[in-house]
């Protein structure tokens, strides 16, 4: 069996678990190419595993795009969760559209209004979520654990491709006819909202290109941080 033929057997293991353990349970996708890999399985398996993506109002077009892209190709729609419109105009007004480059509490605070509150409302009355995080992806992601307990939204939280490398990634997206956000053709292999992703050049770490202002320690935009830190809280064995 090859490399990616055991990391498909894992993950279709896991996600078939959380289907059947821990009901209900959401993905929260950000359209990028992890999660296209963990949509692909999810709906080609008729799994009972519901299907989310933050819309922060600040997403790139090819973003966007490929919410159509998914319905196109599995008849299936994503729900949209989008910040509260009166807590993005205050923050405008009060700080200006684009405070989040002036300091990196500008940053979160504008991360918490278009990301980590939809993100509650997600999440409300479900067992566990499920994310396309992998290790490699950056050195905050480096503790990375299958199963974790989400302390903060009092649930689980599982990340099945926490061992995927981005050939494992790539291969099974191409192999398997995958449509992927056509900006990692273009030098971005991390996606978030357009002002605060770059391209990234040879050599550079995958997430670089987000919030590149600032250093690689602070970079998470709070979806993965309990209190206002980066915690890995407590893994929990498969």
């Amino acid at each position: 069996m090859s490399d990616l033929h055991r990391r498909v057997a894992e993950t279709s293991a896991i996600l078939e678990r959380i289907a059947r353990d821990f009901t209900p349970t959401v993905f929260a996708s950000s359209l990028a190419a992890e999660d296209m890999v963990l949509t692909d399985l999810i709906l080609k398996a008729d799994l009972p595993i519901a299907i989310f993506s933050l819309e922060t109002g600040r997403l790139h077009a090819e973003t966007l795009a490929m919410i159509d892209r998914v319905k196109d190709t599995y008849d299936y729609d994503i729900a949209l969760f989008r910040p509260d419109p009166l807590a993005v105009e205050r923050y405008v007004t009060q700080n200006g559209l684009n405070a989040f480059y002036e300091s990196v509490d500008m940053r979160k605070e504008c991360c918490r209004i278009r990301k980590v509150e939809p993100l509650g409302r997600a999440l409300a009355g479900k067992r566990a979520w499920i994310t396309g995080q992998r290790r490699a992806q950056s050195a905050t992601r480096a503790e990375l654990a299958v199963q974790e307990d989400d302390l903060s939204h009092a649930m689980q939280k599982f990340n099945p491709l926490t061992d995927w490398s981005e050939e494992n990634v790539w291969d099974y997206l191409r192999s398997n006819n995958v449509p992927y956000n056509a900006l990692h053709d273009r030098g971005f292999p991390s996606i978030g909202c357009e002002p605060c992703t770059r391209a990234v050049q040879p050599g550079e770490d995958v997430r670089a290109g987000r919030w590149w202002w600032e250093n690689p320690e602070s970079k998470e935009c709070g979806l993965h941080v309990v209190d206002g830190k980066l915690i890995r809280i407590k893994s929990v064995a498969a």
